[in-house]
């Protein structure tokens, strides 16, 4: 069986997996730069034709817009407002596991890329790693009420708190800007939050292995 944080039965130091942790969040905070950074750059050079590969809502020949979409963005204020925020999100969930990192960005991207080519309005192109912001931000909120980790639920407060103002973002208030990305994306992350299991830290998953053992025995 494949354990997010080690084997519960032989877990590693307490310094070292903190350790390994913290270098996992950092690696996955520079990948998320290093994509988004180089690829807009590839598009300032290239006259922005790289943003056609954005999503087109109903537009089926657009459908893998999904998952180009937003690593594209319309200029560099638009790259930057996306690149701290989203290197801080995708640290934290790093910390996790890799596998964790993967299947919430899945949940995000997917659920959001569908939500916004169905809903984003005809003739309309959506770019922007935006979606994948408020889907980590959503699922860092939530996700300590399904693992019942008390530290990640005092990080969800803390964070819900500091990014109240991203509400906003979900409504159609701004011409131009694509709150269906970030609704949805909002939902992919409050999805991957409720479903997955491999955020689950080490006394959670220990006490599931016990009552399967002990369902097992009887």
């Amino acid at each position: 069986m494949n354990y997010p944080y080690g084997n519960p039965a032989n877990p590693p130091a307490p310094l070292a997996r903190r350790d390994s942790a913290l270098r996992r969040g950092f690696n996955w905070a520079l990948i998320y730069l290093a994509v988004i950074w180089i690829v807009h750059i590839i598009s300032f050079l290239t006259g922005g034709m790289l943003q056609a590969f954005g999503v087109h809502p109903l537009d089926p020949s657009s459908l893998f817009g999904i998952f180009t979409g937003p690593f594209l963005h319309l200029n560099f204020a638009h790259l930057i407002s996306n690149s701290i925020p989203g290197a801080m999100f995708i640290f934290l969930i790093g910390l996790s596991g890799n596998r964790v990192v993967v299947e919430v960005t899945l949940f995000t991207m997917i659920i959001g890329g569908l939500g916004t080519w169905l809903t984003g309005g005809l003739g309309t192109n959506h770019i922007g790693a935006s979606g994948l912001v408020y889907g980590w931000l959503a699922y860092l909120i939530i996700r300590g009420m399904f693992n019942r980790h008390f530290g990640q639920v005092a990080l969800g407060i803390l964070l819900a708190f500091t990014y109240a103002g991203y509400i906003w973002g979900v409504f159609p208030n701004n011409p131009g800007i694509s709150w269906q990305g970030h609704l949805f994306g909002a939902i992919g992350g409050l999805v991957a939050g409720a479903v997955i299991t491999s955020d689950d830290p080490i006394a959670l998953i220990q006490k599931r292995e016990q009552k399967r053992l002990g369902h097992r025995l009887m």
